[in-house]
This record gives structure tokens, C-alpha cells and sequence, in this order.
């Protein structure tokens, strides 16, 4: 009786190959941002020797919170997979509201611009009901009112600008903690440290607080299964028009604190204000990895994104680049990340 023929040996199991995790893109996509960020640091403290000065860092700082406050708003709205497109408008009426109930009413500086923040909220509320309830594409619905927030903001003030508002509105917006200041031999007073702005302080606060609740309650991990998978989300029990509407009351919310903060800076409530700061917002996000298909994006990412927009136009500034120049390169920026967004999804 012979053998049975031996078997030949079992060949190796290959391991499939593994892409990215989603954690790990957007790791790498914030690591790349912030790598720009650094680069545009570097060059710019080259070619200007005012760029690396703690008052120019103080003055970029004042005038990234705009973008990055608008931009918190459009992350979560971007990470349930939609887009807000209001947001410059409703930052416009929002500071308009704010400014006439202080000069026409009588109203004290703090009541008034909460009534100019709950006129955001109120706008975001729309927008929100109109995505979920009417079920219109989330650009129509927010294109819609960009033109109505405009309008109204121009309706009810003339078309002209809400002036002599007084000191005290300006407070909010020019205001600094620890400026330090001395007076000097010639009885003349000098800005020792111009001190931290208060509009920086309140954007660092709420970048916190918006980064806890996305990454550390329901609601957050909420917000990223409605932008992963909409009907997943619903089957496995997620409220959606809720979350979704949370969104984009959050977006109108952040435009119309916005819109406080700006009008206080200018001591003057505009209401042609805001125009392009949407695409701002926007592009900040997506600069810091937000996904425009949704389920992806981080707080920390945006804010990256918004301080590498704040300071690309400042260096280009003290550069002498034209403002036309300046709209170029930061467009090809934009199309730029877009484009790299695009590539990571279809790998």
C-alpha cells in the first residue's frame, strides 16, 4: 500500500492592501496645512521685516477671527454634507439689527447685539427648516438667503451706514486684555503690549467649545454619521432634520456674532458688509481638511485654514501686491485644496 502523494504547500496568504483611514487623511491633511502655514510664515518674515513683530502677529490675529468664526460654522455644516452660502449676508442684517437697536431704540450695547445674534440664529433657522422640511438643495436654500438677508439689511437702513453709535459699541470689537501702555518723556503715551483683542479671546473660546462638542458628545458623533452616511444615521435612530438644522442654526448663530464683532470694530454698522466672506469661510475649512462631501473636518484644521488665509493677504500686503493679485493666487489656493480634497476621497 503506497502512500497517499503529499499535498503541495499551502502558498502564502497575501495581506490586502490598506489605504488611509479617514483619521489618518485628515491627520495628514491638517499636517499639510499646517506645513503651508509655517512655509507662508517663513517667506513672509524674509521679504518684510515688519511681518514677524508681535503687533503685526496681534493685527492678523484681529483679523482672522472673521474668517475663522464664519468658518466654525461652515465646518459642521460642511461635515453633515451641506454648504451655507449666507452667511455674509446674515453677518450684514445681524449687524445692522444690532446697530439700530442701539441708535433707534435705545437699547443698551449688550441687549442690542444679542438681538443682532438671534437675528443669525433666526436666518440659520431658516435655512435650516427649508433644507429639511422643504427638502431643497442646501446651496438654493442658502443662496436664497444671501439675497433676502442683503436686501433686508439694505431695506431697512437705506442703503446707507448706521453711524454715532458711540464708544461703548465699539468696546466689544476694539477692546484688548493686558494692553499695556506707558507714558513716555514727552508726556506722550506708548504701547508697551497691545494687549490680546477681544474678538481673538472670544474666537479661541468658541473654537474650543465647538471642537468639545464635535469630538466629545452625541451630538458631535451625530453630526458625523448624518455627513458619512445620511441613512445609516437614520436607521441606527439619528434625528436627523434635528442635527441638521443644529448646523446651520450654529452657522447663522457664529455670522451674526460675527457681524456684532465687525460693526463694533468699525463703530459703524455697513450694510454691504461681508460680501465674499461665505467663500471665506469656505475655503478655510476646506484648506484645513473639511471634506466637501461631508462626514470629515475638524475645528483645529479650520483654524489652521483661517489663519493661513489671514496671513497669505497680510504678507501679500506688506508686499505690495495689488488687492486683484491677491483675489488670483488665493482662488488658485482654493482650487488648489479642493483639487487635493478631491484626489484623497476618490483613493
Amino acid at each position: 500500500m503506497t502512500d497517499p502523494p503529499a499535498r503541495p504547500p499551502a502558498e502564502p496568504a497575501i495581506a490586502p492592501r490598506r489605504g488611509l483611514t479617514d483619521r489618518q487623511k485628515d491627520i495628514l491633511q491638517k499636517f499639510a496645512a499646517l506645513g503651508s502655514l509655517l512655509v507662508l510664515i517663513l517667506v513672509f518674515s524674509l521679504t518684510s521685516g515688519a511681518f514677524f513683530t508681535v503687533s503685526n502677529g496681534m493685527t492678523i490675529a484681529l483679523q482672522v477671527t472673521s474668517i475663522a468664526l464664519l468658518g466654525i460654522g461652515a465646518t459642521c455644516v460642511i461635515i453633515t454634507g451641506g454648504i451655507d452660502l449666507s452667511v455674509g449676508s446674515v453677518l450684514a442684517l445681524s449687524g445692522v439689527v444690532a446697530a439700530l437697536g442701539v441708535k433707534e431704540l435705545g437699547m443698551p450695547v449688550p441687549v442690542g447685539m444679542a438681538l443682532g445674534i438671534l437675528t443669525g440664529a433666526a436666518c440659520g433657522l431658516l435655512n435650516g427648516l427649508v433644507v429639511t422640511v422643504m427638502r431643497l438643495p442646501p446651496f438654493i436654500a442658502t443662496l436664497g438667503m444671501m439675497l433676502i438677508a442683503r436686501g433686508v439689511a439694505l431695506q431697512i437702513t437705506g442703503a446707507r451706514a448706521v453711524s454715532g453709535l458711540g464708544e461703548s459699541f465699539g468696546e466689544l470689537g476694539n477692546g484688548a486684555l493686558f494692553r499695556m501702555v506707558t507714558i513716555g518723556d514727552d508726556g506722550f503715551p506708548n504701547v508697551a503690549f497691545p494687549g490680546i483683542p477681544y474678538p481673538v479671546i472670544l474666537m479661541a473660546a468658541i473654537a474650543l467649545a465647538v471642537s468639545l462638542m464635535l469630538n466629545r458628545s452625541v451630538l458631535g458623533r451625530h453630526i458625523y454619521a448624518v455627513g458619512s452616511n445620511v441613512e445609516a444615521a437614520r436607521l441606527s435612530g439619528v434625528n436627523v432634520r434635528r442635527v441638521v438644522c443644529f448646523t446651520y442654526v450654529l452657522s447663522g448663530t457664529l455670522a451674526g456674532l460675527t457681524g456684532c464683532v465687525l460693526m463694533s470694530r468699525l463703530v459703524t454698522a455697513q450694510p454691504n458688509e461681508g460680501v465674499m466672506y461665505e467663500l471665506d469661510a469656505i475655503a478655510s475649512a476646506v484648506i484645513g481638511g473639511t471634506s466637501l462631501i461631508g462626514g470629515v473636518g475638524t475645528i483645529s484644521g479650520t483654524a489652521i485654514g483661517a489663519f493661513v488665509i489671514g496671513i497669505l493677504r497680510n504678507g501679500l500686503n506688506m508686499n505690495g501686491v495689488s488687492a486683484f493679485t491677491q483675489q488670483i493666487i488665493i482662488g488658485l489656493v482654493i482650487l488648489l485644496t479642493v483639487w487635493i480634497d478631491q484626489l484623497r476621497n476618490r483613493r
